[in-house]
């Protein structure tokens, strides 16, 4: 089977499976409702970021996104649907790409509209104190959140084809973003840069420190969804369906 059908087939999944509409939906607005609370923040603490403050939001709403990819591929597990995708297509390297490319390129979208709503109203409570923010720097704020917020999406894609189970997906990857990954980032310092998450927020902020940059965080963001999504691949060739 050729491959634009293969996309066409697993882009009706994610639009009819109305749970996966619903995790875009509440990225945004989970994002943008935490980020007008943060606009609203104090402005005279001297580590104040102003563009990290406006794009924080990310931290809570990225659970979404997470869970948007994990509960994309855990579908395929559930009663058998894989079987019958995998009769369709038994190709299964050319199924679970065209998977990613269906989770990314909404979150992708999703991510940026989001990350730019979150940056406006951000902006329109903390005043004059984001008067110091450059364009530049604005824009890559708000592509680097879309990009982020896509990498974490696939990220648990790779970990639910491994796991081949959302709920245990979101079990080890919320706890990690929302506790484990604070804590280690307190206990080792820099080390704690290389971690998906923190390597990837790197890009939310105005002003940075240490070994990776905005950019080279995300690369190294990409890099640990590149490995999931591969050993996930490998998992579903390995198991029965």
């Amino acid at each position: 089977m050729e491959f634009t059908p293969v996309l066409r087939s697993e882009w009706l999944k994610i639009r009819t499976l109305r749970s996966l509409p619903g995790a875009l939906l509440a990225l945004f607005a989970a994002t943008t409702a935490f980020s007008a609370i943060a606009g609203a923040s104090d402005t005279s603490d001297p580590g104040f970021d102003p563009l990290f403050t406006a794009l924080s939001g990310v931290i809570p709403g990225q659970i979404a996104a997470v869970a948007f990819g994990a509960m994309a591929v855990s579908s395929e597990f559930h009663s058998g649907a894989l079987r019958i995708t995998l009769a369709a297509v038994p190709r299964r390297g050319r199924w679970f790409a065209a998977k990613a490319a269906v989770i990314a390129v909404p979150a992708l979208v999703v991510g940026l509209v989001t990350a730019l709503a979150a940056l406006l109203v951000a902006r329109a409570g903390l005043g004059t104190a984001a008067d110091g923010l450059s364009t530049g720097e604005q824009v890559r704020g708000v592509v680097g959140c879309g990009v982020y917020l896509m990498l974490m999406a696939l990220f648990a894609a790779g970990l639910a084809a491994l796991l081949r189970s959302g709920v245990a997906t979101l079990s080890l990857m919320i706890p990690f973003i929302l506790v484990v990954s604070f804590v280690i980032g307190d206990a080792t310092g820099t080390v704690a840069d290389f971690l998906p998450d923190k390597a990837g927020q790197l890009v939310l902020h105005k002003t940075y420190g240490g070994t990776l940059g905005p950019w080279s965080g995300l690369a190294v963001t990409a890099l640990w969804t590149a490995a999931a999504l591969l050993v996930g691949a490998w998992r579903l060739r390995r198991r029965d369906a």
